[in-house]
């Protein structure tokens, strides 16, 4: 196929077609199946115990493998899309661990349940790092943070609504058919998008040459290669704060889609009648459920709060990124301010959270955390695309890699914490809290916009 060029003879009322929006839609659409598939683990969690006879630590092992080969296999799928382009590759892990989604629910032991997480966990590890790779090659530098914020949003929104789906579902089916339901949910998806999508706009009919003007440059990002650019990476002081912050980052998150609806059972669930929301809201609930359904209802929705929150934090921050840019007449100075003030804002809302007695108001709290922590989700991939360009599936790829070393680490370390200070929660929302703070001090030294081709600036630009 012969590529398209930039037809400069084209009226300048021409307007751009908006192809690359339906790249966004595409992004919005499996971010929300990707959190669904590896929240709806955590919701599930108490029956599979029961099920398969598993303690508490045998089933942090089991988030632990999820997490481990998410983080083992970031690297090899960023460095797939930056090679032979996000379609290919999307389209293959996709259907890749839709399939062991389904095979979650045909576990028999640890043994079993642990290997199709891991797998899982493979498969899911190219989502992020290739729908980065597509933003870098369609979308214009000006719309990226935004694309990043929404996208970030629809993740957090899927993980949100998730456990009152899996409740839904649950009182349906078993667990086990429920998790072949959620996986073939992406394997339709990777149907329609490997028919439509392309790794170059210009290979793509729906795309205009006005729309190519507006997307400039970033098409040459589509240029493959078969090397990590592991000296400039290893060389650069951005790179390895990036890694750094989102390592802190993502161990206080980990909380909220595996050990959250466990804490909230056992130090919550005896507390949800002290408050009259709650208690009009379980009247209304009986109503209509069992008094078991009722709690687990109950409990869904408290769960879903953090995630929701954050949702609100990525897409805020998408939004108002570029008019805070404006007014300080700096990109890197907003991505550093508002990371900064929202992980160190995390850290202060997860530790008031735990010395609220109203179990609403305590998620609230918590809410507010994972709102705070997002603020600075959409400023760290955007940073990966401005600093990696034609890398950017590899950088990103290898930060999200130690985001989910954190998610390994974190599931194994809450219990052994619990198991050691007589099941005292509040040590573990105190660790999570320290690093978060720690993730925030890595902003104030990170250049979030000079690519690694060019020597990094001054802090101050």
């Amino acid at each position: 196929m012969t590529p398209k060029t930039t037809d400069t003879s084209i009226p300048p009322s021409s307007k751009p077609t908006r192809a690359r929006n339906i790249v966004i839609v595409f992004a919005i659409t499996l971010s929300i199946i990707t959190y669904i598939d590896r929240v709806c683990i955590s919701q599930a969690a108490p029956d599979i115990q029961k099920d398969l006879g598993l303690s508490k630590v045998q089933m942090g092992y089991a988030f632990s493998a999820f997490a481990l080969s998410y983080a083992l296999f970031e690297i090899p799928g960023g460095w797939l899309g930056d090679w032979i382009g996000p379609r290919k590759v999307l389209m293959r892990v996709v259907v890749m661990w839709s399939l062991f989604t389904a095979a979650t629910g045909w576990a028999t032991n640890l043994i079993s349940l642990c290997i199709a997480r891991f797998i899982f966990g493979a498969g899911e590890a190219g989502c992020f790092p290739n729908l980065t790779k597509a933003f870098t090659i369609w979308l214009p530098k000006v719309e990226r943070v935004r694309a990043q914020g929404i996208m970030w949003m629809s993740a957090r929104w899927g993980g949100a609504f998730t456990p009152l789906l899996v409740v839904w579902v649950f009182s349906m089916v078993s667990w086990r058919y429920a998790f072949m339901l959620f996986g073939a949910i992406g394997v339709v998806w990777a149907v329609f998008f490997y028919r439509w999508f392309r790794d170059n706009p210009r290979d793509h009919p729906s795309v205009n040459a006005a729309e190519l003007a507006l997307i400039g440059d970033a098409s040459e990002n589509a240029t493959g290669h078969s090397k990590i650019p592991w000296g400039k990476l290893f060389a650069s002081r951005t790179v390895w704060l990036l890694w750094a912050q989102y390592f802190c980052m993502s161990y206080g998150w980990y909380f909220y889609i595996t050990w959250l609806p466990t804490y909230l059972k056992e130090t919550r669930g005896l507390q949800l009648d002290q408050n009259a929301f709650m208690v009009w809201l379980k009247q209304l609930l009986q109503t209509m459920f069992t008094e078991g359904t009722t709690q687990k209802i109950l409990v869904a929705a408290l769960t879903g709060i953090p995630l929701f929150f954050g949702g609100l934090g990525s897409i805020f921050c998408g939004l108002i990124s570029a008019r805070i840019a404006k007014a300080l007449g700096s990109t890197a100075k907003t991505r550093r301010m508002m990371a900064f003030i929202g992980l160190s804002g995390a850290a202060v809302m997860l530790l008031l959270s735990v010395q609220i007695k109203d179990p609403l108001l305590a998620m609230i709290s918590m809410g507010l955390a994972s709102f705070a922590n997002d603020l600075a989700m959409p400023g760290a991939w955007g940073a990966c695309m401005d600093v990696g360009g034609k890398y950017a599936g590899s950088l990103s790829g290898s930060m999200n890699m130690m985001g989910n070393l954190a998610g390994f680490i974190a599931p194994s370390v809450t219990p052994l914490i619990l198991n050691n200070t007589n099941n005292n929660w509040v040590i573990t929302f105190w660790v999570s809290a320290i690093i978060y703070f720690l993730g925030g001090l890595c902003w104030l030294f990170i250049d979030p916009v000079t690519p690694l081709e060019e020597s990094e600036p001054d802090l101050a630009t």
